[in-house]
């Protein structure tokens, strides 16, 4: 079997999907929730999705519209209210985020149609995911169209919510045995972050003095 090379430009936007989804593994889910200007909740799941910086407090969201260059409900809500949040999910949400990723017209509340409760924001007017182990409320900053078809979205994080138990009120730790936090792979794939491992980070003068200062570039 030989190795594998191709030339993006090469490739059709499906072919590069399938290869960068597969890829670059396993991704955070974003279940971020909105409201509409008539007031539904509305929630959907994106796993091209990270955080960005602390300092200021930013996320990104890669959001996609529907062909014809038709904004999908996330993308609209968002840049009327300027607000949302990203909700995170857990192997306890999991089942129920896959609920909200049904195409439900706009008038029906993904939140009702997996069985989810609400809890009301504090810092934007949106609520958040009441099962969520951790929620990030954020305010929209910017929005980048790199075509038709795709945005990226830039929120600012304002508040985060933690589930009893997941955070460690004297030194802000994370437990990550409670959390069980889902990956997203490709197609119907999915990952649980059952099983990790510490790697030491050496200073420079650690690791030379384990093996030995390397010789200069001429």
């Amino acid at each position: 079997m030989t190795a594998f090379t191709a030339a993006f430009a090469e490739l059709s936007p499906h072919e590069r999907y399938k290869l960068l989804c597969a890829s670059v593994v396993p991704r955070p889910i974003a279940l971020v929730t909105c409201v509409s200007p008539e007031g539904v909740v509305n929630a959907a799941p994106f796993s091209f999705f990270n955080v960005f910086s602390e300092d200021p407090a930013l996320i990104v969201l890669g959001l996609q519209h529907r062909p014809g260059n038709r904004p999908k409900d996330t993308t609209r809500h968002i840049a009327a209210a300027g607000a949302f949040v990203v909700n995170m999910v857990d192997e306890a949400l999991v089942e129920a985020m896959n609920v909200t990723a049904i195409d439900f017209p706009p008038e029906i509340s993904e939140i009702d149609a997996a069985g989810l409760s609400l809890l009301p924001g504090l810092d934007v007017p949106v609520p958040r995911i009441a099962q969520a182990p951790f929620a990030l409320e954020c305010r929209r900053t910017v929005s980048m169209a790199f075509s038709a078809t795709r945005e990226l979205l830039v929120g600012e994080v304002l508040r985060i919510h933690a589930r009893a138990g997941l955070v460690d009120h004297s030194n802000l730790r994370v437990s990550m045995s409670d959390y069980r936090p889902v990956g997203r792979l490709f197609g119907d794939g999915y990952s649980r972050q059952n099983e990790r491992f510490d790697l030491r980070r050496d200073s420079y003068a650690d690791w030379a003095a384990k093996n030995g200062s390397p010789t200069k570039n001429a």
